[in-house]
């Protein structure tokens, strides 16, 4: 059985591997637009932004009252929630768009948040994103990949069965596979918010009390 995941996950690259890589670029496509939209912004818009910035590191700094298990729940239920939309936008065949689009928006997010800090704190802003945004993207990003792809399978399967008219359909298995991995993404999801909630602002906390 051990040996057969690894067969299975290089079984499943190389069967939608140009989904994957579809989904990768336009992933990065949203990061670089978000990255982008930062210039596009208003000066008084971005000093704004910038102030509720600096007011919550202040707070952050001054101890505020941010329970390490609220984050970590809030997490949990933003990246799930996430997730749980992909899967079930895969079952309509209607819902393959929308799936790209959350992507999209994820990769614009994640730009746009980065992009701001470094903008506005320079180097600061840089080294702060990269330790406190960073490590629970690493598998928070994988995860929405993975989600995206099989939630399009999903659908590809259940296109090919309405086209072929056959008795037998593969569609059963492909959902019942897709809330496997669906659970096993949940996990590492559980894993990211942990990061989120109980490291990061250890972190952040380390690097304002050091930038700021």
């Amino acid at each position: 059985m051990i040996e057969s995941i690894p067969y299975l996950a290089r079984k499943h690259w190389m069967e939608y591997r140009s989904i994957y890589w579809f989904s990768i670029v336009l992933l990065f496509m949203g990061i670089i637009f978000g990255a982008v939209l930062v210039n596009s912004l208003s000066l008084p818009l971005k000093n704004d932004l910038y102030g509720f910035v600096r007011q919550f590191f202040t707070q952050f700094r001054e101890g505020a009252d941010i329970a390490p298990r609220h984050i970590f729940m809030q997490s949990l239920s933003q990246h799930s929630g996430y997730l749980i939309l992909m899967w079930v936008l895969g079952l309509s065949v209607a819902g393959v768009p929308f799936i790209l689009i959350l992507l999209f928006l994820k990769g614009v997010v994640s730009g746009f948040t980065i992009g701001f800090l470094v903008q506005q704190m320079g180097s600061d802003g840089f080294f702060l994103a990269f330790t406190s945004i960073l490590p629970q993207n690493l598998i928070i990003i994988p995860a929405y990949i993975i989600m995206a792809v099989v939630s399009i399978s999903i659908s590809l399967s259940i296109i090919k069965h309405l086209f072929k008219h056959s008795r037998t359909s593969p569609v059963p298995a492909v959902i019942a596979k897709s809330s496997i991995i669906a659970a096993c993404l949940f996990v590492s999801i559980c894993g990211a918010a942990a990061i989120e909630g109980y490291l990061s602002p250890l972190i952040i906390k380390s690097v304002i009390d050091w930038t700021m």
